[in-house]
């Protein structure tokens, strides 16, 4: 007789689609893209997205068992996939935040590698391309506060790491231009 109860209680269960389930994965996907889930940690992030669409398919299809297996598993994916965004936005903005540090003090390097070479009477010419990786940086560096005050971390890295490749090489010919022998006049 309760084995027969428990049966009755669990085709009831499954006669309704699982609209309360669904509803709180949907809320739970939401809040994940607003944790940034979709830029950092996309997959758990997608698979909760395909999780939710197989839940509305199975409902479509009257499957309300799968529908509801379906809409658990996109609600625990979503919000796995806002604790992955969480600490992967994290390290991408300390990352961030070490490479403007970075950027910076190799700037301030290089204006100053510039006005030495500058003394030792370098001709400007051959400091121009210096001079112009310089501005391209202090302008760069300025972009980035926005970017990092709009909460774009991964844009930052990318941006500042061919930054710091060019200020790196730029230090590295006014050096090697200021070590040259001098000319000689005829």
């Amino acid at each position: 007789m309760r084995v027969v109860i428990v049966l009755a209680l669990v085709v009831a269960g499954c006669s309704e689609p699982p609209q309360k389930e669904i509803d709180q994965a949907q809320a739970a996907i939401e809040s994940a893209k607003s944790a940034g889930a979709d830029m950092y940690a996309a997959d758990e992030y997608n698979a909760a997205v395909s999780a939710l669409q197989k839940s509305h398919a199975s409902v479509d299809q009257r499957d309300y068992r799968e529908a509801l297996n379906y809409a658990i598993d996109a609600r625990q994916r979503a919000g796995e996939a806002a604790k992955q965004a969480t600490i992967a936005k994290g390290h991408t903005r300390a990352a961030a935040e070490r490479l403007v540090t970075d950027c910076s003090a190799r700037a301030s390097q290089l204006e100053t590698d510039i006005k030495v070479a500058e003394g030792a009477h370098v001709l400007p010419r051959d400091l121009r391309p210096a001079r112009t990786t310089l501005a391209d940086a202090q302008t760069a560096l300025q972009e980035t506060r926005t970017s990092m005050d709009a909460g774009n971390y991964g844009e930052v890295v990318a941006g500042l790491t061919e930054v710091r490749r060019k200020l790196d090489a730029a230090i590295a010919a006014v050096d090697a231009i200021r070590q040259r022998p001098p000319r000689r006049r005829r």
